[in-house]
């Protein structure tokens, strides 16, 4: 079936591994047919900060609390433009795609923001709507990434520990949290030490893989 595709591209490069992950993502699911949509983080020069600023109006304009005044907004269609724009097209995907450099064991500073503004309490989650009754139930989300470190430096019990524990805040506490169903993560480990034909080596594999993505089943993350 035609999937409707959302990918949010995180990196301050364009020319990097991420930017050809991106660009090939893009391609090959067009390619397939499916309508695409993306977010390009740094190019569209989206603001990471939360503030006053999220919103067209303030339900309490002398003490802020961002959650009242998301559920406000939610109420009052009164979400600032660039807000608005992100949540429908979050609203509008079937799936959704990371694409983005682990930096510190975590996502870069532009994608965090992008989920403290985007992730908008009444809009995208809250009372009953979590997780299995998330609002996003149905949908599905993949985080797509690289690694600075090799791949055995990402096992359990080795130099930087699981990479499923490093991702599992991501995957249980964003995207399973707001309802979507995870799928497994598509992880380059060090491109930077990877020559070019182990890089086209790559992005090949991730265009295949993407080619049949609408059949994949989500991960169990887990609840512990």
């Amino acid at each position: 079936f035609v999937m409707k595709v959302l990918i949010v591209f995180a990196h301050p490069e364009q020319q990097s591994f991420n930017g050809a992950m991106f660009r090939t993502a893009v391609e090959t699911l067009t390619t397939a047919g499916h309508e695409v949509a993306t977010s390009d983080l740094h190019a569209i020069q989206f603001n990471p900060v939360s503030g006053r600023h999220n919103f067209l109006t303030l339900k309490n304009p002398d003490y802020f609390k961002q959650q009242i005044e998301e559920m406000h907004a939610t109420e009052t269609y009164g979400f600032a433009d660039d807000l608005e724009r992100e949540m429908t097209k979050l609203e509008w995907c079937d799936l959704m795609i990371w694409q983005f450099p682990l930096w510190w064991f975590g996502l870069p500073g532009t994608l965090k923001g992008w989920v403290d503004r985007v992730f908008a309490m009444g809009r995208t989650y809250g009372g009953e709507r979590l997780y299995a009754n998330g609002v996003f139930k149905g949908k599905r989300a993949m985080l797509s990434l690289t690694t600075g470190g090799p791949q055995q430096a990402y096992l359990k019990g080795a130099f930087n520990g699981d990479i499923n524990a490093i991702l599992r805040p991501i995957h249980r506490g964003m995207l399973q949290f707001v309802g979507f169903d995870v799928l497994a993560p598509q992880i380059v480990y060090g491109p930077v030490r990877l020559d070019d034909a182990q890089r086209a080596e790559q992005l090949a594999a991730y265009a295949a893989r993407l080619k049949g993505i609408a059949d994949e089943p989500p991960l169990d993350v887990g609840i512990y």
